[in-house]
């Protein structure tokens, strides 16, 4: 008997000891201990994170949620600059412990965690007025003489070169975007979310949607987190829950146009 109960308390001591190591490694406990959360954010998604360059200050959607969740942490915030390339390795590092809004998407979730999501997108082609009229849906732009331009890194180019095999696919690096080079008229056609289009309409009078019968690739939209640490994706999953019922996210959704 005395043996059995010195087998139970040791038993207790190690998953005591392995429950306090899983919660020591957890991002949360940095967090928390050392009064900072940080945020790892593009600086280049027009309405939900863009950067000033000349005062490298971040405004949108998740700049205004990112905010709300260091507050209720009670802790500082500090942006982490990144780009879509590195994105997810940035989290798996350990640069920054969470990642400001991503699409879901299977080679992603290789590599990281994400939290619920709490916002979607789909995806529409643009060109300028100029050319509007050489396209009629989708099939009208997997043509060898139609460039599509694109940006490294992101789900969009993954997209342009399984929807567009047959165009000239034009691929630019951070922080250069797809819809510069179609502005430039260095390429005829770019694709976006309907978020971006929306807020690149309103800013570029000369861009245009181009006509299209369905938007593709409907994505639930989430943040990018480490893949293990489900101490820290249950607390930000909790937090979104309880936000959402408050309204929060829809009321900042409804602030950026969204």
């Amino acid at each position: 008997m005395k043996l059995l109960k010195s087998m139970g308390l040791a038993t207790g001591l190690v998953l005591g000891m392995l429950t306090g190591a899983a919660n020591a490694q957890s991002a949360l406990n940095d967090i928390l201990n050392n009064g900072v959360l940080k945020v790892g954010t593009t600086g280049d998604w027009n309405p939900m994170s863009v950067r000033d360059p000349a005062t490298n200050a971040y405004k949108g959607y998740d700049i205004d949620v990112m905010t709300q969740l260091a507050e209720d942490l009670g802790v500082e915030l500090e942006f982490v600059a990144t780009d879509w390339k590195t994105l997810v390795n940035g989290v798996v590092a350990g640069n920054y412990h969470i990642t400001g809004s991503a699409s879901i998407s299977p080679p992603r979730l290789k590599a990281a965690g994400y939290s619920n999501s709490y916002i979607s997108v789909e995806i529409y082609p643009f060109t300028t007025e100029e050319q509007a009229e050489k396209f009629s849906d989708w099939d009208s732009i997997n043509n060898g003489e139609v460039k599509v331009a694109t940006t490294l890194g992101t789900t969009f180019e993954k997209s342009v070169r399984e929807w567009f095999p047959d165009a000239d696919i034009k691929v630019v690096e951070a922080p250069a975007r797809g819809f510069q080079e179609v502005l430039a008229g260095r390429a005829d056609v770019f694709i976006t979310s309907n978020i971006e289009g929306s807020t690149l309409l309103e800013k570029f009078p000369n861009l245009r949607q181009i006509e299209v019968t369905e938007a593709r690739a409907p994505t639930p939209i989430a943040m990018l987190m480490p893949q293990s640490d489900q101490v820290w994706i249950n607390y930000v999953n909790s937090w979104i829950e309880l936000r959402q019922a408050q309204g929060f996210f829809a009321a900042t959704a409804a602030k950026w146009g969204l």
